[in-house]
Parts: C-alpha cells; structure tokens; sequence
C-alpha cells in the first residue's frame, strides 16, 4: 500500500511539474507586463503574460510551463511600443535571462539553459573571429599588404575550427540547427576587390540555410536572414538601380522557398516593410510578380486591400479623385486641365498652425502660373470657412465638413494639418512636402 502512494505521487508530481522562464531586466524603467509568444513561420502566437514585479530599480518576472509545451523558438515582449523583445529557445529545461532593456543585444546573459548558453557563446566567438576576418578585408583593399593576407587566412581558418566545436558540441540539441544555419561564407583567400567581396557574400549567403527545416522555419532565424540579405546586401545610391537590386534580391529569397504558406508569409512581411518605405514600385513588383501568383487560399486579400488603400497616396501613384461644388459649378480633380500642376493643401481654419502657412502661400503663389491650388478644408462647421475663403479667390475651394472623420481626408490619410500634395498634369503624386520650406522648393521647379 505505500508503494502504491509512492507511485501515485510521483505521477501526481510529474503530471504537474513545470519548465519555469524567468527574466531580470534591469533597469526596470517603465515596463510592468512581459508577454511570451511561440515564434511560428512568420508569425508570433500568443503564449501567455504577467506583471513585472519592481525591486527598485530591477524588475523580475516569470513564466511556468507545463511538461507538454512545445520546443522551439520563443520570444518575450516587454515594450509594444518600441517593439522590446528577446528571443530564446526552448528544449524542456528551465531558461532564466538577465538583460538592460534599453539595450538587449549587447546586454542579454542566459543564466540557464544549456541550449541558450551555448548559442550565445557560439554567437559571441563567431561574431570576434568574423569582425577580424573583415576588417581586414577592408584594410587590404586600402593597402594590399602580404602580412593582412596571411592574417585574412589564419582568421579564416580560426572561424571554421570555432563553427566545427559548437557543431560537434551541439550534436542532439536543438541549437544545432542554429549553428549550421549560421555559418557564413568566407573565401578562403582575400578579395582583391569590393566587387569580388560583394559577390561571394552574395553568390553564397544562404549555403549553410536549409529553407525546408521546420526548427529554422519555427524561428525569427529565416525572416532576420531574408531582411539582411535584401536590405543590407543590395544598395545602391541610384534610385532606379536600387529598385532592381530589390527585386532581384526579392526574387533569389521566394525561389528558395517552396512551402507555398511560408512564402506567402515571406510576401506579406517584405510588402509590409517596403510599405514602410512608402516604395510605391517594389510594393506593386511584389503584388504583380509573386503574391498575385500563390494559391488562392495563400492569398491574403483583407491584407492586399489594406496594403493598397495604405499606398494609394503615396508618390508615383494617381491621386484619389474626389468632386466639389464651387459657386454653383461641379468640379472633379480627375477632369481639372486648367493648369500643368496642382497642389492640393488640406488644411483647416480651427489650426493655428494652418492660418499661419496658408496666408504665406498664398502670396508665394502669386507668380506661379503653372500651379493650381486646391485648397481643402476639414471643418467642423463651414461657419469661419465661408469667410476665410473669400481671402484666396484664384484658389479652388473645398469644404470638407466632419474634420478628421471626412471621407476625402480619410482616404488621403490625413492625421496632422497643413498636409501638402503636388500632382503632375495627369494627377500623379509626384511630392508630398513635409515642410512649407519643402513646398517652396518643389514649386520653385515647376514653375
């Protein structure tokens, strides 16, 4: 009988017992609630939160797990704001994590977890031997010195005999997978030129990266290589050719990729960040040539249509058209053809700022010939319009009553007045001045 209820408890007790993830952030500063979610593809799925609990100037926290929760990658959020996080993996043992908040990637200690602190050694030794194996590329194209292609060489092979230990080292664990992906092509004799160099960076960044592993897909792994290969080994100081180099490198990536959901996931992220950018063409290139081309069930059209409204009054795209009434007579901006350029001003007579900038404009405007103001009012009432108006009677005048909540200023994602656009004669975006300053110049231009 007490055998039996030694066993009975020992099953109770296992049933029950838990992986706990604790963290140490230090300084505190203004967070309270962390959040921990299971990375998955392109995702992040909700795990859990709780509060931070203040010591001073230190905050703690921790999270149970129970026995079944899945391995993998893992990421704690402490600040939405500013997109706070720090990613660790999970192989059913406990993770305790010490970091400065402000500052995590230089900052994060693992105080447990095999896996963890055996990645971030990896990281941190790999990380000195490869800043070597650069600088000293970039010594040798200044000065193509014998001694640096010798030191190139030793480093080199210095790298290669760290990445070989963690490999061995990491034989059965999960990290393993991280440290092959990881390794980094170096060519085994110094680049005589910075074309050479860029190149072999670029023939060979994603030898070591297997885009079929379910442990790499399951990360930030693939996603943060994909946003280093695109946007800091393609660069160019020309605009146009910069495009290409983003297509083209957009293109190697989604080639790669063969489970359609992921790439649909990779599509979406890129979308995203060169919407960011307001890049009107890559956004267009990337719908036209890769997301409008998944499977139908991959396309995500509440994305596209909230992409699209988002980029509709971006440079490079035809303005949303919109109609008014002007003393009796019907206008619309698409049939205006009454000048070679127009400036459309939202603007509003409750602003102060407004009633500064516009009076100054009007009177630069007077020798533009070739520019057409719309002058478009967001108002609450047309009470102070009706009057303010008839100061600028070369303009055309639009009352959009409901203020921020106006359909016309909705559309053209008004959220600060004065907001400045310049179309060309065929209604094309072609500038949006942040400044009044700005708004001189351009116009100084066309005119």
């Amino acid at each position: 009988m007490k055998n039996l209820l030694i066993l009975f408890f020992f099953l109770s007790f296992s049933l029950h017992a838990q992986y706990s993830v604790k963290g140490t952030l230090n300084p505190v500063k203004k967070y309270s609630w962390v959040l921990l979610y299971k990375v998955e593809g392109a995702k992040q799925v909700f795990i859990k939160n709780t509060q931070i609990e203040t010591e001073g100037n230190t905050g703690v926290f921790k999270f149970n797990l129970p026995k079944d929760t899945k391995i993998g990658s893992y990421r704690i959020t402490y600040d939405l704001k500013s997109d706070g996080f720090i990613d660790f993996l999970f192989n059913k043992e406990n993770v305790e994590i010490e970091l400065d908040p402000s500052n995590p990637n230089t900052t994060t200690v693992f105080k447990e977890s095999t896996e963890n602190i055996v990645y971030s050694k990896f990281l941190k030794e790999t990380s000195f031997a490869q800043n070597n194996i650069d600088s000293l590329q970039g010594s040798y194209f200044k000065n193509k010195a014998n001694n640096t292609k010798e030191a190139y060489r030793n480093w080199v092979d210095k790298l290669q005999k760290i990445e070989q230990q963690y490999l061995v080292r990491s034989q059965g664990m999960l990290v393993y997978h991280f440290i092959k992906a990881t390794d980094r092509f170096n060519a085994p004799e110094i680049a005589k030129l910075p074309e050479e160099y860029l190149s072999n960076s670029i023939d060979h960044f994603f030898d070591q990266i297997d885009f079929s592993n379910n442990i790499l897909y399951n990360s930030s792994f693939l996603i943060d290589r994909i946003s280093d290969f695109i946007f800091y080994l393609h660069y160019s100081e020309n605009s146009d050719t910069q495009e290409e180099l983003y297509k083209k490198a957009a293109g190697i990536v989604l080639k790669k990729i063969k489970n359609s959901s992921f790439r649909a996931a990779v599509i979406e992220f890129l979308i995203t960040q060169f919407s960011e950018f307001k890049n009107t063409p890559t956004v267009d290139y990337l719908f036209n040539n890769h997301f409008n081309k998944l499977p139908q069930e991959d396309q995500n059209n509440v994305f596209k249509k909230k992409i699209l409204e988002k980029m509709s009054v971006n440079i490079g795209r035809v303005a949303p058209d919109f109609s008014w009434t002007e003393n009796g007579k019907e206008f619309q901006l698409s049939s205006l053809n009454d000048e070679l350029s127009y400036l459309i001003i939202f603007y509003s007579t409750e602003c102060s700022h407004c009633l500064r900038e516009i009076p100054e404009i009007h009177e630069y405007m007077k020798d533009k010939t070739n520019t057409k103001v719309i002058a478009f009012a967001m108002e609450t009432s047309d009470k102070t319009w009706i009057n303010y108006q008839l100061k600028m009677p070369e303009w055309h005048h639009v009352l959009g009553l409901g203020k921020w909540e106006n359909p016309t200023a909705r559309t053209y994602q008004i959220n600060s007045t004065p907001t400045y656009f310049i179309l060309g004669i065929d209604k094309q975006i072609i500038s949006i001045p942040e400044t009044i300053d700005d708004l001189k110049l351009v116009l100084r231009e066309l005119n």
